[in-house]
């Protein structure tokens, strides 16, 4: 087998972005939890809070879906115009607190495409008024929301999806499907990176005026007050600590997609009985340096998962801007990206940011590989209609809140452990970091007045 029987194409960022039917295959877990209430021949009415860039798509491909746009949220009136006109129809809004109350039952499904510091204050407030959530990834910038989004999806049985559209594409199922079938043998090792870091960051010392068509107050939302400056936005808060989560939390949810669930990580936080007393996960973090501002221009961390049921112990290591020995690759080229599965008989490898193609290793010995391991997965219409169809009781989604969020707050502990001293011992059943209390009051930031989980 080769990358080219399970790619869909040599794909780009722009292409990718607009592409709703990648593939297919969902994801079934025993914790999904999905509604009836709506006739599958029905339109939802669905309101959006971040409109512009990748909320404009999101807002595009749900809409394709033949779902009506009822109101849409912006805090930039000028930067989410053009959204604005494409959707007339939709009542208009800069603060979503005001648009829930306004809208009131008008209001059935939500898309949050804002920046990640307000994520889980926006979500939140909408599944505990029991509307289904699509949220982008990282799903949050804390730990801690990590695991407010899913006992909140849990508790008010929505339905919920996380961003990471790769999810939708039929390689990465079948990925997931071939390590699972048992064709690498036990997998007690694992790598993922990413073609780039972030770097210290300094705070502006100048304070130039907030421009007339934003509301600077709102966009900061939960985050400590700062002057506005252009340093922060549209585009340039992801490498900073207060509003992004760098190029890990970036780009984790996609890369480290097919590892996640090839390995079944999420049976670390959702048990099939009752909780163990304690699960322990150990990380530890190498970084270029420590910044309290932003992130390092390069890191590398160690994670080191137990068993989960028949699965082996395995260690994951995640490097930003660095990457593993090359003699893993077999031979095999080695990308600026990648998710590696080192199997103790053979090696699975992405080389895609959206992990939506794959190739076994040693090539050699799978250059006439067809069949292996049946195929378990239902498979996806695409991921933004998987969400819609799950809403009106047809199927279920890939990446609820009971994944995203176990997926998000791993990655979120990665840059957490590039702040501070390690190791740190993280337990998934109390969410408490055991062994560092400066560490365990860092996996969560407190709120300004007025803003709540």
């Amino acid at each position: 087998m080769n990358q080219k029987t399970y790619s869909p194409g040599t794909i780009t960022r722009r292409h990718f972005l607009r592409s709703t039917g990648l593939g297919t295959g969902l994801l079934l877990l025993s914790s999904s939890r999905q509604a009836f209430a709506y006739d599958a021949n029905s339109k939802l009415n669905v309101a959006a809070i971040g409109v512009a860039g990748q909320g404009r798509g999101n807002i595009d491909n749900v809409a394709a879906c033949g779902e009506n746009i009822v109101a849409l949220c912006d805090v930039d009136h000028a930067y989410a115009a053009d959204t604005f006109k494409k959707y007339p129809a939709a009542k208009v809004y800069r603060d979503y607190r005001r648009m829930l109350d306004g809208m009131g039952q008008g209001i059935d499904a939500v898309i949050v495409s804002t920046p990640d510091h307000t994520h889980a204050v926006a979500a939140v407030a909408c599944m505990r008024r029991g509307q289904h959530v699509f949220c982008e990834k990282p799903l949050t910038r804390t730990v801690r929301e990590s695991r407010v989004m899913r006992e909140v999806a849990l508790a008010r049985k929505v339905v919920t999806q996380m961003g990471n559209q790769g999810s939708a594409a039929s390689p990465l199922r079948r990925a997931i499907e071939l390590t699972r079938g048992g064709l690498l043998g036990e997998v007690r090792e694992a790598h993922v990176w990413f073609d780039g870091g972030n770097g210290p960051m300094q705070r502006p010392q100048d304070t130039p005026p907030v421009p007339p068509t934003l509301d600077w107050d709102l966009w900061l939302g939960p985050a400590e007050y700062r002057p506005y400056h252009s340093a922060y936005l549209p585009g340039a808060w992801r490498s900073w600590r207060a509003f992004g989560s760098g190029i890990v939390g970036d780009f984790g949810c996609h890369t480290g997609n097919i590892m996640f669930h090839a390995l079944r990580l999420d049976q670390l936080w959702n048990f099939a009985g009752p909780a163990p007393e304690r699960v322990v996960v150990r990380v530890e973090a190498t970084p270029s340096e420590v910044d309290a501002e932003g992130y390092p221009r390069s890191s590398r961390t160690l994670f080191e998962f137990p068993a989960r049921g028949e699965l082996p112990p395995v260690k994951l290591w995640l490097y930003a801007k660095e990457k593993p020995v090359e003699g893993l690759m077999l031979g095999y080229p080695m990308g600026g990206w990648g998710d590696l599965l080192v199997g103790a008989k053979a090696s699975l490898y992405s080389d895609c940011p959206w992990n939506t193609r794959f190739v076994l290793l040693p090539e050699k010995q799978f250059e006439d590989f067809k069949a292996g391991p049946p195929e378990t997965l239902p498979r996806s219409p695409g991921h933004h209609r998987e969400w819609v169809n799950a809403i009106k009781g047809q199927g279920q989604p890939f990446a609820p809140f009971e994944v995203g969020g176990p997926l998000t707050e791993l990655l979120q502990l990665a840059n957490l452990a590039a702040w501070v001293e390690g190791p740190l011992e993280y337990d998934t059943v109390s969410g408490r970091i055991l062994n560092s209390a400066s560490a365990d009051a860092l996996a969560h930031r407190e709120y300004r007045q007025g803003w709540t989980l």
